[in-house]
């Protein structure tokens, strides 16, 4: 434990920067990152002792992804709307992103078939098409509400309600990806992603590390693509103003 003090003792200074910038500035729920990084860590500290036992067991592996990807489901449909409607919808649209870059990645041989590593990458890729699907759901739903005047002038003309939101979905997707595509358009020139960073750590050459990072670049827009377009194909026929989601 004594060697988990420094940890703690960054971890915790940086946390009080970030809640005593957002309350300076009153932004609305200053607290919440805080109590995200305590509930991140305490996850982190409960998988941590979980994957040690399941690593190599396909079978854990598989349902360890499931609760993944059922986790993720249940955070982006608070973030866009809770209803059972809105969860089917996420986790289409999820889980055929998901599905597709699995397929590509692992059929191709891009990366070895192993437990290991379809936990890793299947982790990563959940995770990322979570932030993204959230994101264009709300980017959509804030766009509709918005330019409601808009889209109620398409209907009036006698568009359909997919095509009244069709500019402000395209958008909406478009948005939803601006950081993953940035993200990978600065990898190794601005950032160090953290999967190439780990496999370092973890013994694996610059080389391979690199060859793993790109992978699960190219997979998250991948991943991510697909559920955006799904998920905002599910969303489009709006034909009165949606009720805004509080963040």
């Amino acid at each position: 434990m004594a060697g988990l003090a420094p940890t703690l003792l960054g971890v915790v200074l940086l946390i009080a920067i970030v809640t005593l910038v957002l309350r300076t500035y009153r932004v609305p729920h200053p607290f919440a990152p805080a109590l995200a990084v305590l509930r991140g860590a305490l996850q982190l500290a409960a998988i941590s002792l979980i994957l040690s036992g399941i690593i190599s067991d396909p079978f854990w592996v598989g349902v360890g992804l499931v609760v993944m990807f059922t986790a993720a489901v249940g955070t982006v449909t608070r973030r866009i709307g809770a209803t059972r409607r809105h969860a089917a919808w996420v986790a289409a649209a999820m889980g055929l992103g998901v599905l597709v870059t699995l397929l590509v990645v692992f059929g191709t041989g891009a990366l070895e078939f192993t437990p290991r590593y379809v936990l890793s990458f299947g982790g990563i890729i959940i995770g990322n098409a979570m932030s993204i699907a959230t994101l264009s759901g709300r980017r959509f739903t804030e766009g509709v509400t918005e330019h409601w005047e808009e889209v109620e002038g398409w209907l009036a003309l006698g568009a359909t309600p997919r095509q009244a939101t069709r500019e402000l979905a395209r958008r909406a997707v478009y948005f939803a990806l601006i950081p993953s595509t940035d993200q990978t358009k600065t990898t190794g020139l601005v950032t160090l992603p953290g999967a190439f960073v780990g496999a370092i750590f973890g013994g694996a050459s610059p080389l391979e590390a690199g060859r793993f990072q790109i992978v699960v670049l190219a997979g998250i827009l991948c991943a991510g693509s697909i559920a955006a377009v799904t998920l905002i194909h599910l969303l489009a026929p709006v034909t009165r103003r949606p009720v805004p989601v509080p963040g």
